[in-house]
């Protein structure tokens, strides 16, 4: 049996980063991981390789159109779909040599296989040849991150019928590709394959995109989506599906009952969000329990098992890599006595279509709930002179402020490279700013960011620029 301070059950952007800060600081650490390579679904199949995709779709997608010849560039381009594909796996293995370097840096060891919670303080890996072995560990960190929503009636084959993982590696473009679901996964990967020449249509339950977000922000970015040739069927749900040797069939109901459509498609991607990966993980040996979605409760990344702790997807709270790598931090910091910390009210949230989405703090519809006063500042793009030149003018920065102490209170960005953005006002509000704080703080002209500051401004109704 092999001793450890702590062993990390998963090798995602949660779990490695936990291995790397135990090492850090100071701790012999283990993580255990099944995949042959680390990183998790966001660095293997997830986050990381819809980037990949989504930045050369866009760029094909303004050669082929009317972007290039405004611009005084003529081409012809022929899509390589191959090669495409070929390059975005091999950004993919260079992120992932890189989690394996920096396990060395920090002498941390990966154990490769599958783990199991003997009881306390006791793991068995087992790895793909069947073999076993046993690690103990003072403390426990399951990181075992989350798993592609099942939709009953639509049975996922990734022949016809995909996840996630397998619309990031089809070998040719969809006639029309269904997704269901219209969140995050859903819009991003259906705009890759819309850029790169297929019908595109999606299917959600709900009566608008993206739950959760600032709905003013949903409504525009759904416009945006619209125009580029993506098609909605909102309030609507899929019944059945029946696959043949060139397409699927659909059943498509109206969510409140009625009569069922059918739509055939060649692909179909089930993107109606992801659950908790539990499941096998030897959680009751050391008295633990999930809820019905499979999720582990914590208190402070802390599980009711001593020496037994819970981070990322697998527990409550949004499931972002971004979260996950804070709670790893947070939680290895209070392994050794430290003060870790997480604030769970500014994690920001993105979309990374194009336009993209990005918002951090409360939305208008939850201070309306919340009864609390607030004031807005709104600054468009199309008065943004970087965005204008750019001819990226959707979208718009939007300031809710309190409308007593003018604390900022939440952000929503729809627009250019607005991810990049978003940094800046996640700062300020974990400095409790205010939007005269913005307002005030000089921005480089010509610039996108100059419609943060304007927004802010126009709490006041001082925006300036045009």
């Amino acid at each position: 049996m092999s001793t450890y301070d702590v062993v990390i059950l998963g090798g995602g952007p949660g779990g490695y980063n936990a291995a790397i800060r135990a090492g850090q600081l100071g701790l012999k650490a283990a993580c255990v991981e099944g995949r042959a390579t680390l990183g998790g679904t966001c660095l293997n199949v997830g986050c990381m390789p819809s980037k990949a995709l989504l930045h050369a779709s866009e760029l094909y997608d303004a050669a082929m159109g009317a972007e290039f010849v405004n611009l005084g560039i003529e081409v012809k381009p022929t899509l390589n779909l191959a090669q495409m594909m070929k390059q975005k796996d091999e950004s993919v293995t260079g992120l992932t040599k890189g989690i394996e370097f920096l396990f060395r840096k920090n002498k941390v060891d990966w154990i490769k296989g599958w783990g199991h919670i003997d009881g306390p303080g006791k793991v068995t890996v087992t790895d793909s040849q069947g073999g076993k072995t046993e690690l103990s560990a003072k403390d426990i960190i399951i990181a075992t991150g989350s798993e592609p929503t099942p939709l009953p009636g639509v049975d996922i084959d990734n022949k016809r019928i995909l996840d996630s993982t397998g619309a990031l590696s089809l070998t040719e473009v969809p006639k029309h590709l269904v997704v269901i679901g219209a969140g995050v996964i859903g819009l991003e990967l259906g705009s890759v394959w819309r850029r790169l020449g297929a019908q595109v249509t999606v299917v959600e339950f709900l009566d608008r995109i993206c739950p959760g977000v600032d709905a003013e922000a949903g409504k525009t970015l759904q416009r945006a989506l619209a125009k580029q040739g993506i098609s909605f069927k909102l309030s609507s749900k899929v019944t059945s599906a029946t696959t043949s040797a060139s397409g699927v069939q659909l059943n498509v109901e109206p969510a409140a009952g009625g009569s069922a459509e059918l739509i055939e498609a060649d692909y179909v991607l089930v993107a109606i969000g992801r659950r908790p990966y539990t499941e096998g993980l030897g959680q009751e040996n050391v008295g633990l329990t999930t809820d019905k979605r499979g999720m582990l409760a914590n208190k402070g990344h802390r599980t009711e098992a001593a020496g037994v702790w819970v981070i990322g997807d697998v527990t409550s709270g949004p499931m972002l890599a971004h979260k996950a790598e804070d709670e790893a931090m947070a939680c290895v910091e209070q392994i050794v006595g430290k003060a870790g910390e997480v604030n769970y009210d500014l994690i920001p949230n993105v979309i990374y279509t194009r336009p993209e989405l990005a918002s951090v703090g409360r939305t208008e519809e939850q201070l309306k709930a919340e009864g609390r006063a607030y004031k807005v500042g709104k600054f468009p793009f199309t008065a943004n002179s970087r965005a204008k030149i750019n001819h990226e003018t959707e979208g718009f920065a939007k300031v809710l402020a309190d409308e007593r102490t003018d604390e900022i209170l939440g952000v929503h960005l729809v627009g250019p490279s607005v991810s990049e953005m978003i940094g800046e006002y996640c700062v300020a509000m974990e400095f409790s700013a205010s939007a005269e704080d913005i307002a005030l703080t000089c921005h480089p002209h010509p610039t996108r960011s100059e419609a943060l500051r304007q927004a802010a401004m126009n709490v006041e109704g001082m925006a300036t620029q045009m």
